[in-house]
């Protein structure tokens, strides 16, 4: 079977429209932290922009390789989710549900159609992408859960506070509202974050 007659290259078209989707809506709810100034959390949105965006490369480069000439259109069958408004919480919260549903349904289930249809390179593809899309959701839980129960900035016991701008540190229950050294605002002060 050739690639661009299969279920699999429709998935990869799929998978590129709600990957460039994802790539803007990180850069909303990006400036939705940096208008509420927290600088750090818009680092992190950004960055998973970012990641997006190459997800969005590498599917377009796999649906470059199903025909050597032109591809006149893309034809794109899918839904797409549009659950978020303008709340940077709700925000947060509704798409690491979404990153998870493309983790654990979407892109397993795409994996697996390559897998079937004899695609070992797209399948790959598609489980190195979800495994990703894992980590931004436990990461996007992470922060969501710190802004709602107001430890972003603030825990029970001493931790290490470094500003984002200037590498001022200090050990402290609460990360100063203004950095001693530099005088950057508490939004610049690096996340704590466990790794996903």
């Amino acid at each position: 079977m050739e690639l661009k007659n299969s279920k699999t290259f429709q998935n990869l078209i799929n998978a590129f429209a709600g990957e460039c989707q994802e790539h803007v809506r990180y850069k909303f709810m990006a400036y939705g932290a940096k208008t509420a100034k927290l600088f750090e959390v818009e680092c992190a949105l950004n960055e998973i922009s970012k990641n997006e965006f190459h997800h969005a490369r590498m599917f377009y480069t796999a649906i470059q390789k199903a025909d050597n000439g032109v591809i006149n259109n893309l034809n794109v069958n899918a839904g797409y989710p549009f659950k978020e408004k303008w709340d940077l919480l709700q925000n947060l919260q509704l798409s690491a549900q979404t990153e998870d549903e493309e983790s654990t349904k979407i892109y397993a289930e795409y994996a697996r159609t390559a897998h079937d249809e004899g695609f070992c390179e797209e399948a790959a593809l598609f489980e190195l992408v979800a495994a990703v899309e894992h980590c931004h959701s436990m990461q996007l839980n992470n922060i969501a859960a710190q802004i709602k129960d107001g430890t972003l900035y603030k825990r029970g016991e001493p931790v290490k506070w470094k500003c984002s701008n200037c590498g001022h540190e200090e050990t402290v229950n609460e990360a100063p509202l203004t950095c001693p050294l530099c005088k950057s605002e508490q939004g610049y002060v690096k996340l704590e974050l466990p790794d996903g």
